[in-house]
């Protein structure tokens, strides 16, 4: 599990974590990607160009959210700044709530997306932490931080499901 504190901050993954692209080896050369590359299920599952690109996905992903997580704080601090009247501070509460209520949601994820990169460098990725099955590669283009495949999470909802449904 990734610490939850360095999370939030822009941190160089490879170097605190001494990961490689594509669960490369120090000194060895990560694969380059071929303009337009998709993986597909004509390819060895989680090949080294597959991995890398994978990769890329989750660390342009974790920068996007990095980079609104700092827009958020910045508008909290501006607003903080003002003096509404008392007519405004409900609804300046709201809307500082449910910003905050996003950030918590992003922090989260970006918790996931390190995890995810964690398991790619390990060449874990990709594989159903249930089953030990690969992943569907549309669940994955579609969920990239998933743990998962799609059969093994509907079991365990419905196992969620009906422990709810007893109590």
């Amino acid at each position: 599990m990734v610490n939850k504190n360095l999370a939030t901050a822009e941190l160089d993954w490879e170097q605190i974590f001494g990961l490689f692209p594509s669960g490369m080896a120090s000194g060895e050369s990560a694969p380059v990607l071929p303009t337009g590359y998709a993986p597909s299920n004509d390819e060895e599952f989680m090949s080294p160009l597959m991995r890398e690109y994978f990769r890329k996905k989750l660390i342009d992903w974790r920068q996007e959210l990095l980079k609104s997580n700092a827009e958020v704080i910045e508008e909290l601090q501006q607003d903080s700044d003002k003096k509404p009247d008392p007519l405004e501070r409900a609804s300046v509460e709201q809307i500082r709530s449910v910003d905050l209520h996003a950030r918590n949601r992003q922090r989260k994820l970006i918790v996931k997306i390190n995890d995810a990169l964690i398991r790619i460098a390990n060449k874990k990725y990709g594989y159903c932490e249930d089953t030990g099955r690969p992943i569907d590669l549309k669940r994955l283009e579609a969920r990239p931080i998933a743990t998962l495949s799609l059969e093994a999470q509907q079991n365990y909802e419905n196992e969620e499901r009906n422990y709810n449904d007893d109590l």
